[in-house]
C-alpha cells in the first residue's frame, strides 16, 4: 500500500533528513513572524480591547519518530497542536495543562463574547481554564483517524483503540514521548477501563467521496484497504 508523501526509505536514501528538520522548522519561523505583525496591527489600531485572537493548528508533524514522517497517527506528535488564545480577559503567559480539543473553541469564542451557549452543542468553554486554578471537570480529548481508531488523551495519560482491537496506552508523566505501551500492565486495568468508556459508541459515515483516502478495517474478515486495494495482513509501514 503506497502513500502519496515522502517516505523515510526516501528521506534516508537522499539525505534530506536535514532538509526535512529545515522546511518543518522554517515554516513556523514563518508563521510566527506573521502571527508578530498581526499582533502588532491590531494593538496600533487601538482594538487590542475588542479583539479576541485565537492561533491553531489542524494537526501535528512527525519527523521520523516511529518511524512516520508528516501526520496520519494518534500519537502525541500527530495529534497535539497549538491552541492559543489572546483577548481581553484572558491573563499572559499562562499555560493550561488540562486537555482540550478544537472542538472546544465555539463555546469559548461564545463565552467570552457574553453569547449564550446553545444545549446539545459539541465541546466545552475553556474560560475557566484561564483563571490560575482552573475550574470544571476534566474532559479527555478524542482523536479520530479512520473508522474504528480513537484516541483519548488525559491529563496523564493517551489511550489508544484500534479498529483491529488492539490497545496501546501511554503514561505522560514518565513516558512524554510515548515509547512504552503500558496497555498489556495488570496494574493498569482500571486505567484502561476508564478510557474505554470514552469511546464513541458509534461511528459516523465518510463525507460521500472521500472512501479514496480512508483506511478502512472488516472486523469480521480482519482485511484492511487502502484507497480501494487491500491491506495483507502484517504490513508494515510504508517506507
Amino acid at each position: 500500500w503506497e502513500l502519496p508523501e515522502p517516505r523515510l526509505k526516501w528521506i534516508r536514501e537522499n539525505h534530506q533528513w536535514r532538509n526535512l528538520a529545515r522546511s518543518y522548522l522554517a515554516s513556523i519561523t514563518f508563521m510566527d513572524e506573521q502571527v508578530g505583525r498581526l499582533l502588532d496591527a491590531i494593538d496600533e489600531s487601538g482594538q487590542q480591547e475588542k479583539t479576541v485572537v485565537v492561533l491553531l493548528g489542524d494537526h501535528g508533524w512527525h519527523l521520523g519518530e516511529k518511524g512516520i514522517t508528516g501526520k496520519n497517527t494518534l500519537w502525541e506528535r500527530s495529534t497535539r497542536v497549538p491552541f492559543i488564545y489572546r483577548g481581553p480577559g484572558i491573563p499572559a503567559g499562562r499555560q493550561a495543562t488540562n486537555p482540550c480539543e478544537l472542538l472546544d473553541l465555539f463555546p469559548t469564542l461564545a463565552d467570552l463574547s457574553g453569547v449564550k451557549l446553545p444545549e446539545g452543542r459539541d465541546g466545552e468553554s475553556l474560560v475557566g481554564q484561564f483563571a490560575e486554578t482552573p475550574a470544571g471537570d476534566l474532559t479527555p480529548a478524542m482523536t479520530t483517524h479512520n473508522p474504528g481508531n480513537h484516541s483519548v488523551r488525559s491529563e496523564r495519560w493517551r489511550y489508544i483503540h484500534y479498529a483491529d482491537g488492539s490497545e496501546e496506552l501511554y503514561d505522560h508523566w514518565t513516558d512524554p514521548n510515548e515509547w512504552t505501551n503500558l496497555a498489556q500492565r495488570a496494574n493498569l486495568a482500571s486505567v484502561l477501563e476508564e478510557h474505554r468508556r470514552w469511546l464513541p459508541t458509534h461511528e459516523t459515515p465518510h463525507v460521500p467521496g472521500s472512501a479514496h483516502r480512508t483506511l478502512s478495517y472488516d472486523v469480521k474478515t480482519g482485511v484492511a484497504t487502502w484507497e480501494g486495494k487491500e491491506v495483507p495482513p502484517g504490513s508494515p509501514v510504508p517506507e
